[in-house]
């Protein structure tokens, strides 16, 4: 019994698969937020040019 529980101390596989969780918890965070400043700014540019296109001349 002591020696199962001084392995379990020793093991820290659980703690690198929460290290791991939490980066990439941090990575996704990082690309929401990336992508809601320039998903305003693109959405504006492309407005911008459907706005400046003319209809084809009607024949």
């Amino acid at each position: 019994m002591t020696n199962f529980i001084s392995r379990f101390k020793k093991d820290e596989s659980g703690a690198t698969a929460i290290e791991y969780g939490l980066i990439a918890g941090l990575i996704a965070v990082v690309i929401i937020t990336a992508l809601g400043l320039v998903g305003d700014d693109l959405d504006a540019a492309f407005q911008y040019i459907a706005d400046s296109l003319t209809p084809p001349a009607a024949t």
